[in-house]
């Protein structure tokens, strides 16, 4: 048994925990920590980014893209204060993270010290569970708790503050195992059996997938009931990659700006079975005239979400795998001619709905990508009109390929979660952004270049904030109230000065040759791409509006805007 500082028995215990890799930015009350990294710098990588706030959307994209959790590590007062919208982003989307900050001495809390900040208190709305570290007896087994707390049950993030003289306190230190996740409870017979039974009754099921099933992997069993119940599968924005995109039951990303036959397929279903989906506003429209409300079949790992914002028929607390695994038994086989032909009405409907363009557009871009990227190669994107093409028209096979901010949805995450994803992978990622997104997270490029971090950076730049200047048209009169640009950056001068190679295409053959050259390319790379200001979203249904109301394509918008 040694006798080890604060600092060192926190690294050792991460070393002990299986992490590989932090994401961070030093400072004073951290310094005693970074001292000890030093010291197992062939143990443990540090990255340091440009600041806290990336470092913490880094340690989120490391997670997302692996299932294992994330490390962020900053510094007391603003430190910790800019972790905030990483730890609500990881909240939010159910991602396993440990944040760890450091505070001022114990003997100075409460005198207001510099940078001295109650960060517990300000995190505790966003985090599963956070500590105040006082003790160094204490600090081992904390730090093991924050572990298994952040990936038990539904994960998320977890904050460890340690104050500065626990870290240069010594104590007695022995290497413990790893700590596993708490085990997931198995649901009581009874109520897999009245799911069952549910289920066996429909005429017309619709399987719809979260983020949950991908959180407990559970991609195999949502194929195996869909194709034993002959029901069509539909997912959020965070259940995307959970389900092969080219499934012949898959009809893609349902809600606000979903696929057409996804959308109203599960808006006509008479039994929704709902795995590890949270159901908010944008998969529902106007709640009190969601149609499949009160024949819902709920699977989900906590008990908050159960009958949260629908009226569920049968809930079922548990992890979507073992329920599936539970449940796959007793259900029977079963085929549904008229609701299949339903259902292939809605994708010919859908088809016809098609953006059949050729040149410069956002979804031949986004094909574009598609031609260039392997199966295993991460596809994250930051949040906006980009965001929801890229759920649109990018195809994936693989689970934890696509790496995107849901719940939040914010800005500027983009780039950090590239490099935490290529990182954590060791795969080339692919980054699909805007320019409004771009230029809150570009210094991250200097990250991206110090480390040669493989990242391809799509820019699609419209010149204007899209998703809200697209509102904006079709809401408020087209009254573009501070949503356009004309921003008189070059964003391919900057991404070269910062340390990268970049190059602006202007046709969809220059946009395959710029793949090309990107994806052979060890560091990172930006390749801007001009969009029109007017190309929106679609379909799109309006905020409090029914599954009636939906905007389908362009044809809408310009009837609803008089344009000829």
């Amino acid at each position: 048994m040694e006798t080890l500082t604060g600092a060192q028995i926190l690294v050792r215990t991460l070393i002990d925990q299986g992490v590989d890799t932090i994401f961070g930015y030093p400072g004073g009350t951290v310094i005693d920590i970074y001292d000890a990294l030093f010291d197992e710098a062939d143990r443990i990588r540090h990255i340091e980014t440009t600041h806290e706030q990336h470092a913490a959307h880094a340690a989120d994209g490391y997670a997302r893209a692996t299932g294992r959790t994330g490390v962020v590590l900053a510094t007391s007062g603003p430190g910790a204060t800019n972790l905030v919208t990483g730890i609500a982003t990881a909240f939010l989307d159910s991602v396993p993270m440990v944040a760890i900050t450091g505070n001022v001495a114990g003997a100075v809390i409460g005198t207001d010290a510099f940078q001295e900040l109650d960060i517990t208190g300000v995190t505790l709305p966003i985090t599963k569970h956070n500590y105040f570290v006082r003790d160094i007896d204490r600090l081992q087994d904390t730090v093991r708790e924050a572990f298994s707390l952040a990936n038990s049950g539904r994960p998320g993030p977890v904050l460890v503050d340690i104050a500065k003289d626990v870290q240069e306190a010594t104590c007695a230190y022995a290497p413990k195992p790893p700590i596993a996740p708490r085990p997931h409870r198995v649901p009581r017979p009874e109520v897999i059996q009245a799911a069952a039974d549910a289920i066996n009754a429909a005429k017309r099921p619709f399987v719809y997938v979260g983020g949950g099933v991908i959180a407990s992997d559970a991609g195999a069993e949502v194929i195996a009931l869909a194709e034993r119940i002959g029901a069509p599968i539909g997912s959020s924005l965070m259940g995307i990659s959970s389900i092969p995109t080219d499934h012949p039951l898959f009809l893609g990303m349902q809600g606000m700006h979903g696929h057409y036959a996804c959308t109203m397929a599960m808006d006509d279903c008479d039994c929704l079975i709902a795995l590890g989906s949270r159901f908010n506003d944008r998969a529902t429209g106007d709640r009190t005239k969601f149609r499949p409300s009160g024949k819902v079949v709920r699977i989900d790992i906590d008990s908050s979400e159960l009958n949260k914002t629908l009226d569920d028929q049968v809930d079922v607390r548990s992890d979507v795998k073992t329920a599936l695994r539970e449940l796959l038994p007793l259900v029977q086989q079963a085929s549904h001619p008229r609701w299949e032909q339903t259902v292939r009405h809605l994708r010919k409907s859908e088809a016809a709905f098609a953006d059949c363009r050729s040149g410069m557009f956002p979804h031949t871009i986004m094909e574009a990508i598609d031609r260039h990227r392997t199966p295993d190669m991460p596809l994250v994107t930051d949040v906006g009109q980009h965001q929801m093409w890229a759920a649109q028209y990018l195809h994936f096979s693989r689970p934890r390929t696509f790496v995107s901010s849901g719940g939040l949805g914010t800005m500027g995450f983009g780039l950090g979660a590239s490099i935490g994803a290529a990182l954590a992978t060791g795969r080339h990622v692919v980054l699909v952004t805007g320019d409004g997104c771009f230029a809150m997270d570009m210094a991250e490029l200097i990250t991206a270049a110090d480390h040669d971090v493989p990242v391809t950076v799509v820019l699609l730049n419209n010149g204007v904030l899209g998703m809200v200047r697209q509102w904006q048209s079709l809401f408020y009169g087209q009254r573009h109230s501070n949503t356009t640009l004309a921003r008189k950056a070059d964003y391919v001068a900057v991404a070269r000065a910062l340390g990268a190679s970049a190059c602006r295409v202007e046709t969809i053959e220059e946009l395959d040759e710029a793949l090309d050259r990107a994806l052979a390319t060890q560091g990172p790379m930006l390749i801007e791409c001009p969009v029109d200001k007017d190309e929106f979203v679609t379909p799109m249904l309006p905020v409090g509006a029914t599954m009636d109301d939906l905007i389908v394509n362009m044809d809408d918008v310009n009837q609803r805007l008089g344009r000829s």
